[in-house]
C-alpha cells in the first residue's frame, strides 16, 4: 500500500456575501409557492397554468436552498438560470392577470413580489462578483490540483526502499494490516508470550524463527520452539522444542539475537543469555536497580518488567526503576557480557503504555485505542535524547498485544497477541530536511 498525502488550503475573503438576503429569497419563494397552492382551489380553469407556475416556484426554492447550503456552488450560470426562471414566472403571471376575473388582487400581489425577486437576484449577482465567484474559481483550480494529486497517488509506485539494517530513513510513517500467521503451538489458553525471527549478523542468510509462549499463569517461561525456516513454522514441522534450564524465564519480554535468547530470569532482576545451539545458560547478570516482580509492567500485560529489544545496532532492554518513579528507562547492553553500556531516562510512565520496541535507536511506545486498534504514539530518540509524539494506528485482530519484537532483517514487527502470532510490515519515510 502507498501512503501519500494530498493537501491544499483555501483563502476565503471577508464574508460580504449577504446570506440574510438569500434566506429572504428562499422564504419569499416558499410563501409564493403556498399562495399559489391556495389559488389553485379558486381558479379551476387555469389549473394547468398554475401547476406549471407552482413547479417552477418549487424548482426555484430547491435551487436557492442548494445555493444557500453549499456556498461553493455560486456561479454566473446559477444567476442566469434564476433570472430566466423568474422571467418565465413573470410572463405567466402577466397572462393570468389579463384574463382572471375573480382573484386579481392576489395575482397583483404575486406580480409585485416576483418583481422584487428580480431586483434581489440582480443585487445578489452584483455583490457576488466581488466575492463568491472569485472563491469558486479558486476552489475549482484547487479541486483540479487535488484530482491531479489523487491521480499520482493512485499510481502504483513503490515506497522508498531502505536496505535491511539501514538507518537512512526518517522513522516509521505507516504500518500494514496485521497478518495472522497461526495460533501458538501450545493452544489458545497460552495467551502470553513472544515470538520472532533471529537477527543474526554472523549468519544473515540463515533463517531461525522462535516462539516462546508463557505458561497459562502468564508469568513462567518454560518451553520454547525453534524452526529453521518460515515454511517449517507455517507447517509446524521440523521443530526443536526445548525446555529452559534451571531458573526459567519470566514475562513476555524475551528476544533472540545472534542465536542467543535473552530473557528476565524468574523472580529476579537478572538477565539470562541462553545459547540456542546447546540450550545452555551461558551468562546471567543483574540489571542494576531494575524493578521486578510485576512492579512496573506494561498496561494490561503482567510480569513484563524487562522488555528486551533488538535493532540495527544490537541489544537493548526497556525497564523501570524506583528512582525513576516507574518511567521508562532504556539501556544499551553488551550482548556478550550483558554489561550496561549506556542508559537513557525518559519521562514516559511505563505502566501507561501497552508495549514498546526500538528501531535505529528510537524507542516507539504503543497504547490501546480500543479493542481493535492500537496507536504508536510516543518516541524517544537515544541519538538526540529527544521525546516526540506521533500517531500511527495498528489494526488488531485480538484485543491485547503481549509483546512486539522488531527485526531489522526484514523490517517487520513480530507481535504476540492473545496467543496468536501476528506480523506487520513497516513503511519508513525519507529523511525530512
Amino acid at each position: 500500500p502507498i501512503f501519500n498525502m494530498c493537501q491544499c488550503s483555501v483563502y476565503l475573503p471577508d464574508p460580504v456575501f449577504p446570506v440574510q438576503k438569500v434566506e429572504m429569497l428562499e422564504i419569499t419563494a416558499q410563501v409564493l409557492s403556498e399562495k399559489f397552492d391556495r389559488e389553485l382551489t379558486k381558479v379551476s380553469q387555469y389549473t394547468k397554468a398554475i401547476e406549471m407556475y407552482e413547479q417552477k416556484i418549487q424548482n426555484l426554492t430547491i435551487k436557492v436552498e442548494h445555493m444557500e447550503s453549499t456556498s461553493v456552488s455560486y456561479m454566473e450560470l446559477d444567476f442566469q438560470l434564476l433570472k430566466l426562471e423568474i422571467s418565465e414566472m413573470e410572463r405567466l403571471v402577466t397572462q393570468l392577470k389579463s384574463t382572471l376575473v375573480g382573484s386579481n388582487v392576489i395575482v397583483e400581489q404575486l406580480y409585485v413580489e416576483i418583481k422584487n425577486l428580480t431586483l434581489m437576484v440582480n443585487d445578489l449577482e452584483s455583490l457576488d462578483k466581488n466575492n463568491i465567484l472569485a472563491i469558486h474559481r479558486e476552489i475549482v483550480a484547487l479541486q483540479n490540483r487535488l484530482k491531479e494529486c489523487e491521480k499520482h497517488r493512485n499510481q502504483t509506485t513503490k515506497p522508498s526502499y531502505f536496505p535491511p539494517g539501514s538507518c537512512g530513513h526518517g522513522g516509521i510513517v505507516n504500518i500494514s494490516q496485521p497478518y495472522v500467521v497461526q495460533l501458538n503451538w501450545k493452544g489458545f489458553s497460552f495467551k502470553y508470550g513472544s515470538w520472532g525471527r533471529d537477527y543474526s549478523l554472523r549468519t544473515p542468510q540463515k533463517d531461525l524463527y522462535w516462539i516462546a509462549p508463557l505458561n497459562t499463569d502468564g508469568r513462567l517461561l518454560e518451553y520454547y520452539r525453534l524452526h529453521n525456516s518460515y515454511d517449517d513454522l507455517l507447517l509446524l514441522k521440523n521443530a526443536r522444542e526445548l525446555k529452559i534450564p534451571y531458573g526459567y524465564g519470566e514475562g513476555s519480554g524475551t528476544t533472540v539475537y545472534n542465536n542467543f535468547m535473552y530473557y528476565n530470569i524468574y523472580n529476579s532482576r537478572e538477565i539470562g543469555k541462553l545459547d540456542l545451539n546447546t540450550n545452555t545458560l551461558t551468562v546471567r547478570k543483574t540489571l542494576p536497580n531494575a524493578a521486578y516482580g510485576n512492579r512496573f509492567s506494561y498496561a494490561g500485560v503482567g510480569w513484563q518488567d524487562m522488555d528486551f529489544a533488538v535493532d540495527e545496532s544490537g541489544l537493548w532492554v526497556i525497564y523501570s526503576t524506583e528512582d525513576n518513579t516507574g518511567n521508562i528507562m532504556i539501556s544499551k547492553l553488551n550482548e556478550t557480557t550483558l554489561d550496561v553500556l549506556h542508559t537513557w531516562n525518559t519521562r514516559q510512565y511505563k505502566p501507561s503504555i501497552s508495549n514498546a520496541f526500538i528501531i535505529c535507536g528510537v524507542l516507539y511506545a504503543t497504547r490501546p485505542v480500543n479493542t481493535r486498534k492500537e496507536e504508536i504514539f510516543y518516541t524517544y530518540d537515544t541519538n538526540t535524547e529527544q521525546e516526540g509524539k506521533i500517531s500511527i494506528i495498528m489494526d488488531k485482530m485480538l484485543e491485547t498485544i503481549q509483546s512486539i519484537n522488531y527485526n531489522p532483517s526484514d523490517q517487520v514487527l513480530y507481535v504476540y497477541s492473545d496467543g496468536y502470532l501476528v506480523k506487520y510490515d513497516l513503511i519508513f519515510q525519507p529523511v525530512l530536511h
